[in-house]
C-alpha cells in the first residue's frame, strides 16, 4: 500500500515533468527536441516518441495510485507530493545528465554562446525539486 502510493506518485511526477518539458520547452518555446541534430521531421518524431513514453509513465503511475489505499497512511498528502517531486527531479536530473552532458543529443537552449549555463540551470532546478521532495518525505515520516 505504502509502496504503491510512493512508486505511483514518483512515476506520476516523472511523467508530468516530462510532459511539461515536452509541452513548454519542445513545443511552445521550441528550445530543443529530444534529438536536435537531425531534420525537422526526425526532431518531431523523437519528441513524439518521448511524449508517448512519458504518457505511459503517467498511466502506470496513475494506475498504481488508483489501486493504492493511501487513506490508511499517516500523512498521505505529504507522501504523495514528496514522491511526486522526487520523481520529477530525478527524471529531469537523469535526463539532463545523460542527454545534455554525456550524449549531448540536445541542450536546454542551444541558440546561445553559453549552452552549459542553461544546462546547469536545468540541473539546478532538478536538484531543487529533489531537495523539496526529500524534505516533504522527511515530514511524512515525522510523528505528529
Amino acid at each position: 500500500m505504502k509502496n504503491r502510493t510512493f512508486i505511483g506518485a514518483f512515476l506520476f511526477g516523472m511523467g508530468i515533468i516530462g510532459m511539461l518539458d515536452g509541452i513548454i520547452l519542445h513545443q511552445i518555446f521550441q528550445f530543443h527536441s529530444v534529438y536536435m541534430y537531425t531534420s525537422r521531421f526526425n526532431q518531431i518524431v523523437s519528441d513524439g516518441l518521448f511524449h508517448l513514453l512519458v504518457t505511459l509513465i503517467v498511466l502506470i503511475g496513475g494506475y498504481l495510485l488508483w489501486v493504492s489505499d493511501s487513506k490508511k497512511l499517516p500523512k498521505p498528502k505529504h507522501l504523495f507530493w514528496a514522491s511526486f517531486l522526487l520523481g520529477a527531479g530525478v527524471f529531469n536530473l537523469i535526463e539532463g545528465i545523460i542527454n545534455h552532458h554525456i550524449l549531448q543529443i540536445h541542450h536546454v537552449y542551444y541558440r546561445t554562446n553559453n549552452i552549459l549555463l542553461f544546462d546547469l540551470l536545468y540541473d539546478g532546478l532538478s536538484i531543487i525539486l529533489i531537495s523539496s521532495g526529500f524534505y516533504l518525505f522527511l515530514l511524512s515520516k515525522k510523528k505528529t
